[in-house]
């Protein structure tokens, strides 16, 4: 049995190590967002500040934390046995919820997930212990006002930042511009004389509050000497910054690197030992209890955690070493950074989120407050805000989301509003203050246009939902999987091991082959980044073309496997079917959105040339999903209710209609590869042939329906159905080869004996 517990705290440290590895994945967007976004230093430069950083952070931190030793559970109480259990369901639950959260490219909190998945774990094995006749209640086993705080803290962090970040950029804004550049002469100074000093005084109370050179006698001196630091500090940099600018030098840069190797090192540490506390309280447990003669591990009681930890310096190094590779090397640390940056652009590009209820109805009420303060404010101000925020004179550096006044404001504030909590002892999440943060600015920036606020009003639900979440998850997750070591014993140990490391590997095989989807996409991003518009109908006439070809192949493969499934009574494939036709949805409203964002960069007129047709051949392809799936939904639910099959005369027939069906989408597919508009007007007229098969067909047999029995009628009613939902299809598909033949050349005229319906 000691050598199962010696494994098991092994196996923990091999899952610290994913730990670390998946939460600098997801906090890296703590660190990286502004200056990414801001485009503040080549991406490269950007992670060596943020890696040093991290490594001093984590080198010099004491690697532990009171939570993990005694902040949620009283140790006392609990025994060897007990928290072997707990810590391993701890980090088995965290790495699965990390891994998922990082793959979807959302940030969530490392400091949440812990607390409740601790707090999930104890709970259980509290109530595992009392139901055992231990004379004890919840409030002497369990420390619940930690998580109460948390929660407390956070929820109050969300707000508080949204709200700071839209004022200080609001009137940031008003103060510099968007054309920043030709009012920096003796602003900059200051502004950073003030970021600056804000970021030392970050990284004097957060950053290095707990790191191994910090004596009580030093923190007591600063603490004294706050505003002395605070005055020198700002006087210094005041003087330096504009020594800066008068050489040359962009200050604004600089604060922005400044405040992301601040937020990078106050990261690692502080929040290290979300990461590695567990492993390391384990490995304490495992040492007292085999020094103490290693006697019955479900009744040797682990008061020593109640001590201070002393962390040895090998495991630091160590720890910040593997997080330093891990923000080098993981795609994933850039996913989630990329779903901050999308969120707070000041550009459009592609919208990550769907429209929501919600947001529509804040939208609206907000629109509807704006106009009333605009009407009220006389026209004087209002020229002069609009001249303050006019985004036509926005001055960002190439291929950037947003400008370097907003990048120095996300880390400057956030900083701030972390040290304030901090000094508060208010245990706030740095994920969600500067997310929140961000957005804030983004929002004061006007980067929330009426076109793109209800999308990324979704995304900040959608983030500040995944926290709720991940605390949910966290402590149902790690509650089950302990029960289930408790009741299962040291197997249930062994296969939650194997599960784990199985569903590590199986997570990021998903990932890599989504961000090789992603990678496909790189003719969208071209688009968006090319600035002569002489090119870009050219590309977007490609990107339309591959995405639309794209699609009718879909729509060809399943028509056939739809008539076949019928034919075949299977309706598993018809299922499958379903959820395709669901996906594909989805996936033509992203493109058509994505779409559109293109032809905005198009040149004006060639837009609205284009403009009529482009719409047309996407109400098409939409069209033609619907035939299918209102198709396949006939079809399934008679397959599933196990009614008679098609009879043999009618499957001929309609294997015959399949061919012609299959002869038209292939004669599509020769001219889109060939762009051979030339060959349009005659596969108009077979899609007329084709409609008139259909109908005839669909009348005879409609005559036929006199006098059959109602069993036979039910197929062929479901029949008839498929019949009149392929006119339509095709009908569709004539439609769509008028306006594509239209896309590509506007001076295209079919000759055929129906026009466009």
């Amino acid at each position: 049995m000691d050598i199962l517990f010696l494994c098991i705290v092994i196996f923990l440290f091999m899952l610290a190590v994913f730990d670390l590895v998946v939460g600098v994945s997801n906090d890296a967007v703590n660190f990286l967002t502004s200056a990414i976004g801001s485009k503040a230093a080549p991406f490269k430069r950007i992670l060596i500040v943020a890696a040093i950083g991290v490594f001093i952070g984590a080198a010099m931190s004491n690697g532990m934390m009171d939570i993990a030793r005694h902040g949620i559970f009283r140790p006392e109480h609990f025994a060897f046995y007990d928290l072997i259990c707990i810590f391993m369901a701890v980090m088995v639950t965290d790495i699965i919820l990390l891994d998922v959260f990082n793959t979807l490219g959302m940030p969530t909190s490392t400091t949440v997930s812990m607390v409740f998945e601790l707090l999930g774990a104890t709970f259980v094995v509290a109530l595992i212990k009392m139901s055992g006749g231990i004379d004890m209640g919840l409030n002497e086993l369990l420390n619940t006002e930690k998580a109460l705080s948390v929660i407390l803290g956070i929820f109050l962090s969300v707000v508080i930042a949204f709200v700071f970040g839209t004022v200080v950029q609001f009137l940031s804004r008003m103060i510099f511009s968007f054309n920043y550049r030709s009012r920096l002469k003796w602003k900059v100074g200051i502004f950073g004389g003030i970021c600056a000093t804000a970021i030392i005084y970050f990284l004097l109370i957060k950053g290095a509050k707990d790191l191994v050179f910090m004596t009580p006698e030093l923190k007591i001196w600063i603490k004294s000497h706050t505003w002395l630091i605070i005055g020198v500090c700002f006087i210094f940099f005041t003087l330096l910054m504009q020594l800066l600018h008068a050489l040359k030098v962009n200050v604004l840069k600089v604060v922005v690197l400044l405040g992301t190797f601040a937020l990078a090192m106050a990261f690692a540490g502080n929040d290290l030992v979300n990461f590695i506390g567990v492993p390391l309280s384990g490995l304490a447990s495992y040492q007292d209890y085999m020094a103490n003669g290693a006697g019955d591990p479900a009744g040797f009681l682990m008061g020593s955690l109640n001590g201070p930890a002393d962390t040895p310096v090998y495991f630091l190094i160590g720890a910040g070493a593997i997080m330093v590779v891990a923000l080098a090397t993981s795609g994933k640390a850039r996913n989630v950074s990329k779903t901050a940056v999308g969120l707070s652009s000041q550009q459009g590009g592609e919208e990550m989120f769907g429209s929501s209820r919600i947001a529509r109805r804040l939208v609206r009420w907000t629109l509807s407050a704006y106009y009333s303060v605009y009407n009220h404010t006389p026209a004087r101000v209002r020229r002069w805000f609009a001249s303050r925020f006019d985004t036509a004179t926005m001055v960002m550096e190439h291929g950037a989301a947003f400008d370097l006044v907003r990048g120095s404001v996300n880390l400057v504030l956030a900083g701030a509003l972390i040290a304030v909590g901090t000094s508060l002892k208010l245990p706030l999440s740095t994920t969600f203050v500067t997310f929140m943060v961000a957005m804030g600015t983004s929002l004061a920036d006007r980067a929330w246009g009426r076109e793109s606020a209800v999308f990324r009003i979704t995304g900040v639900i959608s983030v500040i939902g995944g926290w709720f979440i991940t605390a949910g998850a966290a402590f149902i997750g790690a509650g089950v999987i302990v029960l289930l070591m408790h009741l299962g014993g040291h197997w249930v140990m062994i296969a939650l091991g194997l599960v784990t490391i199985l569903l590590i590997i199986r997570s990021n095989r998903r990932f890599r082959r989504r961000k090789a989807e992603e990678e496909d996409d790189t003719l969208f991003h071209t688009i968006l980044a090319t600035e002569d518009k002489t090119q870009t109908w050219e590309l977007l006439m490609n990107y339309i073309t591959a995405n639309q070809l794209q699609f009718l192949r879909f729509a060809h493969e399943k028509y056939l496997l739809i008539a076949g499934s019928f034919v075949n009574d299977n309706p598993r494939q018809l299922g499958k079917i379903e959820s395709a036709l669901d996906h594909r949805k989805n996936l033509l409203k992203s493109n058509r959105r994505k779409e559109t964002l293109c032809l905005r960069r198009v040149a004006q007129e060639t837009a609205f040339e284009k403009n009529t047709w482009f719409h047309l051949s996407n109400t098409c392809c939409m069209s033609i999903l619907y035939n299918l799936t209102r198709m396949n939904e006939m079809c399934r639910e008679h397959v599933d209710n196990n009614f008679r099959p098609l009879p043999k005369p009618y499957v001929a027939e309609l294997e015959g209609i399949c061919g012609k069906v299959d002869a038209l989408f292939l004669d599509v597919f020769d001219m889109m590869d060939t762009a051979a508009t030339e060959a349009v007007p005659m596969i108009r007229r077979n899609c007329d042939v084709l409609k008139d098969t259909l109908s005839e067909t669909y009348h005879r047999l409609f005559e036929q329906l006199h006098g059959g029995d109602q069993a036979s009628m039910t197929v062929v009613y479901v029949y008839l159905n498929m019949l009149q939902e392929t006119q339509e299809m095709v009908s569709a598909m004539r439609k769509y080869l008028r306006a594509y033949a239209k896309l590509l050349d506007t001076n295209f005229s079919s000759h055929t004996r129906k026009q466009a319906r």
